[in-house]
């Protein structure tokens, strides 16, 4: 594979590191524009003004920092942007977030209302951008009185909808969901879409659309990189959070899936090159450590 060698230096570093790609024959057309040679960001759950103090505005001044220097093309945010449904701590969000110099797409968590995240970030909270042959899908499936997802009837139509339109215009797809969709039991939080609130038909959107959806993106257990690989190729990842993560030793307990071993407070490097997905743990004032690699789904 040849990279670019007008690339900044960090950036050719990171996409050599996914080694050499071999297409496979029906993208060899929809390749230049599906993920060639994407970065992006992720983050999740900044929680500004928890406990009432500046610790996490802080942290959030330290990752904004790095953000702005690290190569992406834009950042999204995976919910619980400011702590407690605070309304004066989402202005100090903003600005902080504004000074980054990079696009950040947000999705509300259980800790953001959502009259208050559209009336400080984004209107409306369910909304859509393509980028470099993908549609990311943003949905609010969280609520303020419970740490489970909720998906509605309307937001199920919406959401096929969406799908039907990555179909038109050749694209893959990106939910991004505060609260996972999987099920998860202890040693698991148990915080997820439960079957009547939409998890059977969330499934069944994915199964009628398998050829291009990529996976799940949420936020929410403060676990580090957190997921499941067992609905075909749908990849399901839970993001770490910004500002704490907890080891909950999951792997010592052969829970289903995967935890990664890194729990630092940080966010997630990722690149797209045709076939594979790459993420990359970026702890906080420290060296990247754990990654983790998918293969893509084959467009029919």
């Amino acid at each position: 594979m040849n990279f670019r060698s007008d690339l900044p230096e960090p950036r050719r570093n990171f996409l050599a590191t996914l080694g050499t790609i071999t297409l496979w024959p029906k993208a060899l057309q929809a390749a230049q524009k599906t993920a060639g040679r994407m970065h992006f960001i992720v983050i999740s759950d900044t929680h500004i003004g928890r406990r009432d103090n500046d610790q996490a505005e802080r942290q959030w001044r330290k990752t904004a920092a790095e953000l702005k220097e690290t190569p992406g093309d834009f950042i999204l945010h995976l919910g619980d942007v400011v702590d407690g449904g605070r309304a004066e701590h989402y202005p100090i969000y903003r600005r902080i977030r504004d000074g980054i110099g990079k696009p950040v797409h947000e999705i509300p968590g259980n800790h953001d209302p959502g009259a208050l995240f559209e009336k400080h970030l984004e209107k409306p909270t369910d909304r859509s951008f393509v980028h470099g042959g993908i549609r990311f899908i943003l949905l609010n499936n969280a609520h303020s009185d419970s740490h489970d997802g909720f998906i509605t009837e309307k937001q199920l139509a919406w959401l096929d909808a969406q799908c039907r339109k990555a179909q038109a215009g050749s694209q893959f797809i990106i939910f991004c969901l505060h609260v996972p969709v999987h099920a998860n039991k202890h040693p698991d939080r148990g915080w997820y879409v439960k079957p009547q609130h939409g998890q059977k038909a969330f499934y069944e959107i994915c199964a009628r659309h398998r050829d291009r959806v990529i996976a799940t993106f949420h936020g929410h257990f403060h676990n580090g990189i957190r997921g499941w690989d067992d609905h075909g190729s749908l990849h399901e990842i839970i993001f770490p959070s910004a500002l704490y993560n907890l080891n909950r030793r999951l792997e010592e307990q052969k829970a289903p899936g995967y935890n990664l071993n890194e729990f630092r407070p940080g966010y997630t490097l990722i690149a797209l090159e045709g076939r594979k997905m790459m993420l990359k743990y970026k702890p906080v004032e420290a060296k990247a450590t754990a990654e983790k690699q998918f293969d893509l789904p084959a467009k029919s």
